[in-house]
């Protein structure tokens, strides 16, 4: 594979790459796997008659790995210790398997996609035929031919992550639930569906360091759909644009992202979170908040009240509503309304405001599309946007 490394500042500061000639990085379940001590050997039989694995190599994510074997299996395993044996159409899976390895059997019919990240992923692929119950409603989802299945019937509406549709989900035979860590809050939901005999693999992608790490998901969605060359194709095409459009120069200019939340309180993204590493491939510098002083905080976002914010961000040049979470708006004057203090930031007084919606985030396939759109509301280019959107 050729090097997708971002080439600019500080973007990369943080990422973990694969690069040739280091070992690899040991994190978690996302490297070479750890010796197999003797008192573990017996658990191990069933995986040890398939051969020796192979690892299949990842330049960005470091939360799951890939072994591949020699008769077509392979062993995906997660960081939070979840693992799968994806077993190739017409073999087997070994008969003792440890009791911490769920099979996946290919072809894969009838799966449960509650991930709304994942969506993209399994479009950019074409294994959406083999999708066939979603807690993603039409009107949200972010790919067009997806919202289209849910319409005219060919994927049903499954209910919310944490209510879902029991009877539809046991009706309809779904093998695997790919859900992703929300349903860590509600463990009865997930005992539940294993009840109905559904394995269920949460997918971790929120949860990598660098952006492209969020992208290279779609190779472990490649390995469950069988479509290991699509996949490795969709994230070499988007990476390489990625590196293409950050070696642009620095634009100099600080931008804002940020929302208000009820409480008239900015909520902010953490530095390094993904979408800042976005905002800085565009060329932007993102005016971060420490958690020092902060009204709340989480692992991805720094809640600040609004006069430590106005101290922080009223300079910046640009800003960036973040309508992902609320509602968003629609106009200045709806932006002002939120709180008066926002009148007074230069990027409101001088109109450059922007804002965007949720396929901000569940468009991961689009990231070289945002990175370019972000440039050029930095830039006022004047060139048309389909991401984020100028408010008057």
């Amino acid at each position: 594979m050729p090097d997708t490394s971002i080439s600019r500042r500080s973007l990369l500061a943080g990422a973990l790459l694969a690069l040739p000639g280091l070992a690899p990085l040991a994190l978690g379940g996302c490297s070479e796997p750890d010796p197999v001590s003797p008192g573990e050997e017996d658990e191990e039989k069933g995986l040890a008659t398939l051969g020796a694995p192979a690892t299949v190599p990842l330049a960005h994510a470091t939360q799951f790995s890939l072994e591949s074997y020699e008769g077509g299996h392979r062993l995906a395993s997660l960081a939070n210790g979840d693992r799968f044996l994806i077993v190739p159409e017409g073999a087997d899976a070994p008969a003792d398997l440890p009791g911490d390895v769920a099979a996946i059997r290919l072809p894969l019919e009838g799966v449960y996609l509650v991930s709304t990240a994942m969506i993209c992923l399994v479009d950019a692929i074409g294994a959406l035929d083999a999708v066939a119950v979603s807690s993603v409603r039409a009107e949200d989802s972010p790919v067009e031919d997806f919202a289209a299945r849910l319409e005219d019937g060919r994927i049903s509406y499954g209910g919310i992550y944490r209510s879902p549709d029991y009877e539809l989900v046991a009706a309809t035979g779904c093998p695997l639930a790919i859900e992703n860590t929300n349903i860590d809050h509600v463990p009865e939901v997930r005992a539940k569906l294993e009840e109905l005999g559904v394995t269920v693999l949460m997918e971790q992608s929120s949860r990598e360091g660098n952006m492209l790490g969020r992208l290279e998901w779609i190779k472990l969605m490649g390995a469950l759909f069988g479509r290991d060359e699509e996949a490795a194709a969709v994230f070499d095409d988007v990476a390489a644009r990625v590196d293409e459009v950050s070696r642009e120069a620095p634009t100099g200019r600080s931008v804002a992202f940020f929302y208000v939340n009820e409480d008239g309180a900015a909520v902010t993204r953490r530095a390094g979170d993904y979408f800042c590493q976005m905002i800085e491939a565009a060329g932007g510098e993102y005016v971060s908040f420490s958690e020092e002083g902060a009204a709340d905080s989480s692992p991805t976002t720094v809640t600040v009240e609004m006069e430590a914010f106005y101290a922080g961000a009223r300079d910046a040049d640009v800003i960036i509503y973040n309508g992902t979470i609320d509602d968003g708006v629609a106009s200045l004057d709806a932006l002002v309304k939120k709180n008066e203090l926002l009148a007074d930031f230069r990027a409101v007084r001088e109109g450059r405001v922007w804002a965007c919606d949720s396929n901000l985030y569940q468009q991961i396939t689009s990231m070289a599309d945002i990175i370019e759109d972000v440039r050029r509301a930095l830039t006022d280019s004047g060139e048309p946007t389909t991401y984020v959107w100028r408010l008057e």
